[in-house]
């Protein structure tokens, strides 16, 4: 797949090329995501690791992602700060596992990429036990008009080259499948997005 073959070879520059966003833009959101974490997480699109650092010690992490080079460099990352976690290769639009799996499901500044974040998010709320939490962090359409209208410009040459989309808001289809939205915030003119959100628990009385 072409868009496959694109990020295999992001792999060994990734880190390099995420430096100025990191700084500039994300400021303390992968702590701020990670860090409420609890027993079973699975992270989708784990990519080269950048969030390993920030899960709780008591988590037991499960990672995917799609790209085989850029799974082997979250793989010496894992190694390198001594943590144990289960990485695999696959898609997040066809997660191999069972329903209700994990306790904690994250996706950061992946959804973008993602060829139909519908059916990923689909994916990550079915793998979720109920009364589980979503941790979603991602670039999303600014609150700001111009600023909406120069991503749309951005995401002429990046959804056909690259397949990243810059005005997309996950926000509003976690809560359409009714998930509880417990924190949130949006920054940088409203083009960074983080949330919790709770799968709802319908086997109760």
């Amino acid at each position: 797949m072409r868009l496959r073959r694109y990020w295999d070879r992001q792999a060994d520059s990734y880190d390099r090329q995420m430096a100025f966003a990191e700084r500039r833009f994300f400021a303390d959101t992968r702590p701020w995501l990670c860090g409420q974490a609890v027993g079973d997480a699975l992270e989708v699109a784990i990519g080269t690791g950048l969030n390993l650092a920030h899960y709780p010690d008591g988590v037991r992490l499960t990672g995917v992602e799609w790209s085989a080079p850029m799974l082997a460099v979250a793989r010496r990352r894992a190694d390198d700060l001594g943590r144990q976690v289960d990485l695999q290769q696959g898609d997040a639009r066809a997660l191999r596992f069972a329903d209700g799996r994990f306790d904690t499901v994250v996706c950061t500044f992946a959804l973008c990429g993602i060829s139909d974040e519908r059916i990923a998010l689909a994916e990550l709320a079915r793998v979720l036990r109920p009364g589980g939490l979503l941790l979603l962090a991602d670039h999303v359409a600014s609150s700001s008009w111009p600023v909406r209208v120069l991503q749309g410009l951005v995401d002429a040459v990046t959804v056909p080259l690259s397949g990243e989309h810059y005005r997309r808001r996950p926000l509003r289809r976690v809560r359409a499948m009714g998930f509880t939205v417990e924190r949130h915030e949006r920054f940088r003119l409203g083009i960074i997005e983080r949330l919790a959100a709770r799968k709802p628990d319908l086997t109760g009385p």
